[in-house]
């Protein structure tokens, strides 16, 4: 057997031990002896057999040996393959459907208030952090207002063609004047009309370029201020939930540092469209693990993701669960499928 080869080239017994270990690590996060695993193989062999085994899957790169222990863990390889060739998924669990449901309420209006319970729940059901990507809005702008509340303080209003009205209070130029804001608001009117938000700082910064001589610097800093906080406020579309799960008294130094770099990630939304670039190759759950999750910068986590589409089968937000790389997959896998079609449904339903 090759590095990259499928678990069916694993012989009986090689396939065995492996899958004993994979799964003890996914249980517990420690490393598996071979005295241990001679009490739990179906055919009765002595450990220093299973040993020989041991080495054998070690040399295949599916197995590593730490420094403090004889026994083995699974490398991140050595989990793709079990994840792939090995996991067997469980089903929903009815009381957590009912949970995933009470949740994600198809008569709940306030979307931003179903998306903070979807994240609440799945890190509590699942005791990892949970990622939830809201939908963009793809609705049409319709009008653009700005409206002066102080010499400092302004508010930019969207209307889209759905109905739904946003403000977003920003700073603007100092000295803005009445005529400035609404030529402001005409300039923007004039180019966005019938595009989306996520067109928005594109098409302004194109067309500012094309026009800059016919608007006066205040016009110009006020579209620039106002486009800003309406881009900018994408990044708010991920919400992270139950960070302090990835928290363990036993944890090592190095564990500490590696959440700690997450958190860091997480903070700064780092690399927020990659989320759902990762699950573009196909509509079903996808488990990344550990130097396989480009999304963050460490290395040492396992991210189960999910898109979900709308009524138009469009992926425009998912949803996932990070954690250790021994995460419970079979149960987590169900869990973040369930909860990604629900919210399918929930934005199919509201357009």
């Amino acid at each position: 057997m090759t590095q990259n080869s499928p678990i069916s080239d694993l012989n009986t017994r090689s396939r065995e031990v492996f899958r004993l270990i994979v799964e003890s690590y996914l249980k517990t996060g420690e490393p598996v002896g071979s005295r241990t695993l001679s009490r739990d193989m179906a055919e009765k062999v002595s450990a220093a057999t299973i040993r020989n085994t041991m080495q054998d899957l070690e040399h295949l790169g599916l197995l590593d040996s730490p420094h403090t222990s004889a026994g083995r863990l699974p490398t991140h390889q050595g989990l793709r393959l079990f994840v792939d060739g090995l996991l067997e998924i469980g089903d929903v669990s009815a009381p957590e459907r009912q949970e995933i449901e009470k949740s994600i309420d198809s008569t709940d209006t306030d979307m931003q208030s179903v998306l903070d319970k979807a994240g609440s729940m799945l890190s509590g059901l699942t005791q990892g952090a949970s990622l939830v990507l809201a939908p963009k809005s793809e609705a049409p702008i319709k009008h653009i207002e700005f409206v002066s509340l102080a010499t400092d303080r302004a508010l930019v209003v969207l209307v889209t063609a759905d109905g739904n009205v946003e403000n977003r209070l920003f700073t603007p130029p100092a000295g803005l004047t009445p005529s400035a804001m609404r030529e402001a608001a005409n300039f923007l009117n004039a180019i966005l009309n019938g595009h989306t938000v996520s067109e928005i700082r594109s098409i302004v910064s194109r067309e500012i370029i094309k026009h800059r001589s016919e608007l006066d610097i205040l016009s110009r800093g006020l579209i620039e201020s106002g486009v800003a906080i309406w881009a900018d406020n994408q990044n708010e579309r991920l919400i992270v939930r139950g960070r302090s799960n990835l928290l363990d008294d036993s944890a090592s130094d190095a564990d500490l540092e590696r959440i700690r770099q997450l958190f860091d990630d997480l903070e700064r939304k780092r690399d927020l469209e990659q989320l759902l670039n990762l699950t573009e190759g196909g509509d079903g759950v996808r488990v990344f693990i550990g130097s396989e999750n480009k999304l963050f910068s460490l290395s040492g986590s396992s991210l189960v993701v999910s898109p979900y589409m709308n009524a138009e089968r469009k992926i425009v937000g998912a949803v996932g669960v990070i954690g250790p790389t021994h995460l419970n997959y079979a149960r987590i896998v169900p869990i973040v499928d369930y909860t990604a079609q629900l919210m399918g449904r929930l934005v199919s339903n509201q357009r």
